[in-house]
Parts: structure tokens; C-alpha cells; sequence
């Protein structure tokens, strides 16, 4: 039985404006069931979506049952206006904005909510976030008004400012989690959060020609020796490969085998563990 906890329906692996543009008039439920069945012939029965806007991820949840697969899906992520996040969700100004679209998508039906809290890697310059990200007293404010609502909260997060804020406050999982240090795993360990570390995202780049190679493999080593010290610590650790990211096809397996890579013998024992974690959560 394989699961993915982070995938995105609404994209291809290859080119994400073309992607969305497929859906933007009406969702096309042909690329829905032609995913599912892949999903479905590799031996998947969970899977879990960052969300979109276009109602992609939702009709997927609709469709998945036929598939044999239990489907969970944020409906659409929520972004602070003017940071990353806003080409695939819903923004918003203020945080009486954000309560009003956390009702909504919760009264919609989201089976979670999904916040988007910092940039992205740089991957041509190791260490490097494409912005900030948001203060923590906001993180916390965003985690404790979904949470509030009777939501889980499941993070795009990145830095290891980002991460501890975010863990400290409660949050569920945190989706990617690159560039942390000891203080924001221990944080993650210590409030239970489930760690969802996409080494797809970085592991599919290599020996593409996209980015500087010496980058994308000082970005992965980083994030491996994070994950390797999240397990010693008893950390939730879940695989998701944000497929649908570039270079990430639907159904890609790599995200167990860079796990296996990390975790060794201990790989399926650390993994039923977290899944089992976030299922319960999520």
C-alpha cells in the first residue's frame, strides 16, 4: 500500500501555466481519471492534495473512490496578498480576510486548511528563500483561527525561523521544510508535527540541466541530513513528492527511495508512523 500526502492534481510535472490553462474554463475530468488510474496501478490508496483554486483537487476527491483511493484535499490554499502562493490560490489581505476564506472553504467542504507561510528555494544558490516569509506572531494567528474553526493545518513552510513558529503554534504538518537547524526540528519533534520533506522536489532536478548542479546537491544534502536527524529524534515523518512540481510526474515513486536512501532498515517503521500520524490528523 503506497500513499502520497502531498501531490497537486491540477499540475503536470511540466509545465504549470499549460497545466492550470487545461482547467481554467472548466475542470477536465478526462487528466482526473487518467491520474487516478495511473495512482491506482502503481498500488496507491491515499493521497493528498495541496490544493487549487480551480476546483481540480475537489473533483478528484469525487472521483477517487472509483479508483479505490481515499482523497483529501484543502480545496484552495490561502496566501497573503503579495506572497508566494498566489498563481495557484486565494489570497488575502488581512487576517479578518483570511477567517472569512477558512470559514468558506470550511463550509465548502475542505477536509483541511492549507497556508502558505514563506518562499521557495533558490535552486541555483544554496541557503537562499525566494522571500522571508510571514512573522510568527502571524503564523500563530493563522494556525490558531483554522484550528478554531475545527481545522487541521497543513504548511508550506521553508527556513527554520518559519518551521519553529509554525510548530510551536500547533501546526499539523509542515510541507517542505527547507534549510532548518536544530531548534526548529526539535520544535517540530517536541509538538508533534508531521513532516512532509518533498525530496522529490530537489532529487528529481538532478542531471536536468535546469539549475546549477552543485546547488541542487548541496540543497539535498542539506535537507537529508535534516531528515536523518528528525528520525533519531523520533520525529512524524510522511512521504509526499509534491507531484505535479516540476521535474515530479504523477505517481513517481522516488520519494520512498530517497527516503529508503536516508532511513535504511528503519525507513518503514519511521514512515508508518507518521502516516499513520497525519492520516489521523488530516
Amino acid at each position: 500500500m503506497l500513499i502520497d500526502c502531498h501531490i497537486h492534481m491540477v499540475l503536470d510535472g511540466a509545465d504549470w501555466k499549460a497545466a492550470i490553462a487545461r482547467h481554467k474554463q472548466s475542470v477536465d475530468e478526462s487528466w482526473i481519471h487518467r491520474i487516478l488510474a495511473r495512482y491506482q496501478e502503481l498500488g496507491f490508496t491515499w493521497l493528498r492534495d495541496g490544493g487549487d483554486r480551480w476546483g481540480v483537487g475537489k473533483r478528484a476527491r469525487d472521483l477517487a473512490g472509483e479508483y479505490g483511493i481515499t482523497y483529501r484535499t484543502p480545496l484552495s490554499p490561502l496566501c497573503k496578498a503579495g506572497h508566494y502562493g498566489g498563481f495557484i490560490g486565494e489570497k488575502y489581505e488581512n487576517l479578518r480576510q483570511y477567517a472569512e476564506l477558512v470559514v468558506k472553504n470550511r463550509e465548502n467542504g475542505a477536509d483541511f486548511i492549507k497556508i502558505m507561510i514563506s518562499g521557495l528555494m533558490d535552486f541555483d544558490r544554496f541557503g537562499v528563500l525566494t522571500e522571508d516569509g510571514l512573522e510568527p506572531a502571524e503564523i500563530r494567528e493563522l494556525i490558531h483561527i483554522a484550528h478554531e474553526e475545527g481545522m487541521a493545518v497543513m504548511a508550506h513552510a521553508n527556513g527554520a525561523g518559519i518551521v519553529k513558529a509554525a510548530a510551536e503554534a500547533g501546526v499539523d504538518s509542515v510541507e517542505h521544510g527547507a534549510y532548518l537547524n536544530a531548534e526548529a526540528l526539535h520544535a517540530m519533534a517536541e509538538n508533534g508535527t508531521v513532516w512532509v520533506p518533498t525530496l522529490s522536489t530537489i532529487g528529481n532536478l538532478r542531471g536536468r540541466g535546469r539549475f546549477e548542479e552543485t546547488a541542487v546537491e548541496r540543497i539535498l544534502d542539506s535537507a537529508v541530513e535534516n531528515v536523518r536527524q528528525f528520525a533519531a529524534m523520533g520525529g512524524l515523518l510522511a512521504p509526499g513528492t509534491d507531484a505535479g512540481a516540476w521535474s515530479v510526474p504523477h505517481g513517481s515513486l522516488t520519494e520512498y527511495e530517497l527516503l529508503k536512501a536516508v532511513l535504511g532498515d528503519e525507513t518503514r517503521p519511521v514512515l508508518e508512523k507518521g502516516s499513520l500520524a497525519l492520516r489521523q490528523k488530516f
